[in-house]
């Protein structure tokens, strides 16, 4: 309007003739204005994702070794546990040995091998912070192996269900929620790790007290995609079969303002390769709170669904929410007093989390 203005104002007597001219300058300048005000959210009005629903075996290799747990070393001289005696805690996640980098099981105790009976420096990350330990090890009087006393973890590989793929990129993301190590519950630490073809073999039926849990078989040879992230919202990659997608379409990713208490459906695969459709109604949605993958709460209304599995149970973590022809999130955990319930979180936050993780690799 400013610009309107002063320029009216320089055309004196000419502004009869020129003022066709001024009209289409400002509306040009005023449609590139609005064109750039609302293009972010245009764009998030109009991200279209495929919706999965399948289930694949996911295997990750950790970024160092996560100690898990400790147990005793019978040596000449009696027993010892020098991992826990130098500081180490369960969840420590051990990165280097005398600055020698260490990513799996062999490498720690080819390690140790060499080192013997030598104090060594052991570098760990605890809670996202960096520590430092000085240790020796000792001599099993069992094998003759130089050991720390420490139960180590450097893999892990399951079954889960991939909840949407980017029809453009290829990018998916699968889970809902991170990848924990069993015994310390901590988030893995990821340097690499593969989707898997896979078919459900049997299911065991959730009951209340008991999760139930997909039973399948993965092929190992077979890579369906590379991960690139394992955080509390999922795991995220890049698929490089594309025959996994053909002749699925997209849909519009809600928006939190778009979710509604109410029916919806959710996509899984408890059988064989075979996704299907069931119903379930979406019985609460969570206030917004920074950091919180619970959103909302579910309830499966299906009776095909509940005299499969009981309702929800391990394995269909990822499985996508639908509801009036978009994606509104993904099951992420069951209740475990009542398996026809469950958690589920908002499919925004999965996809601002792979484009994050997207971002940083």
């Amino acid at each position: 309007m400013i610009l309107g203005r002063s320029v009216d104002s320089e055309m004196g007597k000419e502004e009869p003739k020129i003022r066709p001219w001024v009209g289409a300058v400002l509306t040009a300048v005023l449609l590139l204005a609005w064109a750039a005000w609302f293009q972010p959210v245009r764009a998030a009005e109009t991200r279209e994702v495929i919706p999965m629903g399948r289930t694949v075996g996911i295997k990750l290799f950790s970024d160092g070794v996560m100690v898990v747990g400790f147990g005793e070393v019978t040596a000449a001289d009696g027993s010892h546990t020098p991992a826990r005696d130098c500081g180490l805690k369960e969840g420590d996640i051990i990165t280097h040995i005398n600055r020698e980098e260490v990513d799996s099981i062999e490498e720690v105790q080819a390690v140790l091998q060499q080192v013997g009976d030598q104090t060594m420096s052991i570098r760990a990350v605890r809670d996202d912070k960096e520590v430092q330990f000085t240790a020796q090890a000792v001599q099993c009087s069992a094998d003759g192996q130089y050991k720390l006393g420490a139960w180590i973890r450097d893999s892990m590989a399951g079954i889960g269900t991939m909840t949407f793929c980017d029809p453009e990129t290829g990018t998916f993301g699968a889970l809902g929620h991170g990848i924990n190590d069993v015994d310390t519950a901590k988030l893995m630490p990821m340097q690499s790790g593969s989707i898997l073809y896979s078919k459900v073999t049997d299911v065991q039926k959730g009951v209340k007290g008991t999760p139930g849990e997909l039973h399948g078989a993965f092929q190992t040879d077979r890579d369906l995609g590379v991960l690139w992230s394992n955080t509390c919202s999922g795991v995220f990659g890049q698929i490089s079969d594309e025959t996994m997608t053909d002749g699925m379409e997209p849909v519009p990713v809600a928006e939190r303002s778009q979710v509604q208490v109410g029916p919806a459906v959710i996509l899984s695969n408890v059988a064989g390769d075979q996704v299907e459709e069931y119903e379930v109604e979406i019985t609460r949605i969570f206030p917004e709170k920074e950091g919180d993958t619970r959103n909302l709460m579910l309830r499966v209304t299906d009776a095909r669904l509940l005299d499969t599995t009981g309702g929800i149970v391990q394995g269909m973590s990822g499985s996508p929410i639908l509801q009036n022809g978009r994606l509104v999130g993904a099951v992420t955990h069951v209740l475990v007093n009542d398996p026809t319930q469950g958690y589920g979180i908002l499919a925004e936050h999965m996809l601002e989390q792979a484009e994050t993780g997207k971002t940083e690799v």
